[in-house]
């Protein structure tokens, strides 16, 4: 008879336990497999990218909402003049080619001058630009971090550089250098001049403040160092591996 009460004791346990709800094992466990499903669409939607341009990005779609609609033009690297490329690497990023997505030196400098100076290379700013959210947050960056190297590992850098082209706020309801061309110059991505492509390199920091088509003293002087820049690149071999 002892024997016989065994199993309806342990069927007595389990059902307080379900009764109880979830414990904290269960929470990790579905926690874990939460993460790996965000993880997985994240790299589902890495590969498909080498192949499919991110045609809008949470940004894009949130600056739309906001004020009513946006303009963006996509363009392939290889109908862009050259010098938009180049212009862009040398005003965020000129050792673009030569780091794995983070740029040390320049990680360095930030340290030492401040807060008042950026870091971030062109991997980390198109992995927040298609996949992350803007603002600045320790959550954001710590996501950035982990996922640059990853990006860096599977994409091209002649592929980064052409969706950051693509993606990049250029202007108030402007993005990516195709409309950006047209807003501000009248022209295509193609047809711009190492002045006008310099120009729109020198808004990036501050798109919604800066305009290339009615530049102050100060925008023009950037956009010819960046002008400078963009030469001594090429004449250096660091727009190599982005370039035909």
């Amino acid at each position: 008879m002892a024997k016989s009460r065994k199993p309806a004791a342990r069927t007595r346990r389990k059902t307080a336990k379900k009764r109880e709800g979830f414990t904290l094992r269960d929470i990790l466990r579905w926690s874990g497999r939460g993460l790996g499903v965000v993880v997985g669409l994240w790299l589902f939607f890495l590969l498909i990218f080498t192949v499919v341009n991110p045609f809008l990005t949470p940004y894009m779609i949130a600056e739309s909402w906001r004020q009513g609609g946006i303009k963006r033009d996509w363009v392939a690297l290889e109908d862009m003049a050259p010098e938009m490329a180049r212009s862009v690497v040398a005003a965020e990023d000129a050792n673009f080619c030569l780091h794995w997505g983070f740029d040390m030196h320049a990680i360095r400098a930030a340290l030492d001058e401040g807060a008042g100076r950026g870091a971030s290379t062109l991997s980390q700013q198109v992995v927040k630009n298609v996949f992350l959210w803007q603002g600045r947050s320790w959550p954001r960056k710590a996501l950035e971090a982990l996922m640059t190297p990853v990006l860096e590992l599977f994409w091209s850098k002649r592929r980064i550089v052409e969706v950051y082209l693509n993606v990049a706020e250029t202007g108030k309801g402007i993005f990516g250098v195709g409309a950006a061309a047209e807003s501000y110059f009248g022209t295509s991505a193609a047809d711009l001049s190492p002045a006008q492509a310099a120009l729109i390199a020198s808004a990036l920091p501050d798109p919604k403040g800066r305009n290339p088509a009615r530049p102050s003293g100060f925008l023009r002087k950037r956009a010819a160092e960046i002008a400078e820049g963009a030469a001594t690149i090429r004449a250096d071999g660091r727009s190599a591996c982005f370039e035909d």
